[in-house]
């Protein structure tokens, strides 16, 4: 049994979760997860080892049953080997390349080290806000692309 003045000592505060999440901090979180994916990617190619997201989908069977199964996602890097040799670096929100800069949309790295140091400094700069209005702009062109096929 604690001592009496045990919970004197917390903070207490009227406080409401709220409901549901902002859009703004859905698209941070989206492009967070998608960055944090990039990381453990660039990771595994240094330390030649394989890294595999799982991801349920709905499948019918023979019998025409419906079954829900874990499959290996699909993730493509997003960095290349420019022209002029050097790695480089272009992050994506949906299909959509984000102007980071305007004007700009790849970053240059040295190496794979470099680059993880890149990613990891956009993933902590996408949650604590800085990149919001080039996601904000690459979400609109995606919503654009929908819309028109209406």
């Amino acid at each position: 049994m604690g001592t009496p003045n045990t919970l004197s000592n917390l903070l207490f505060v009227n406080a409401v979760r709220p409901r549901s999440m902002s859009p703004v901090q859905q698209r941070r979180n989206k492009l967070s997860n998608k960055l944090w994916e990039q990381i453990q990617l660039a990771r595994s190619q240094i330390e030649h080892t394989h890294f595999v997201v799982k991801r349920r989908v709905t499948v019918k069977d023979v019998e025409g049953n419906y079954k829900s199964i874990e499959r290996p996602k699909r993730i493509k890097p997003w960095w290349f080997m420019s022209s002029d040799g050097s790695l480089c670096l272009s992050v994506f929100y949906g299909s959509k390349r984000i102007e980071i800069v305007p004007e700009k949309t790849s970053i240059r790295a040295a190496n794979m080290t470099d680059l993880i140091a890149v990613l990891d400094l956009l993933k902590s700069e996408t949650e604590a806000g800085s990149l919001d209005v080039a996601i904000e702009k690459a979400s609109g062109a995606l919503k654009m692309n929908f819309n028109k096929n209406r």
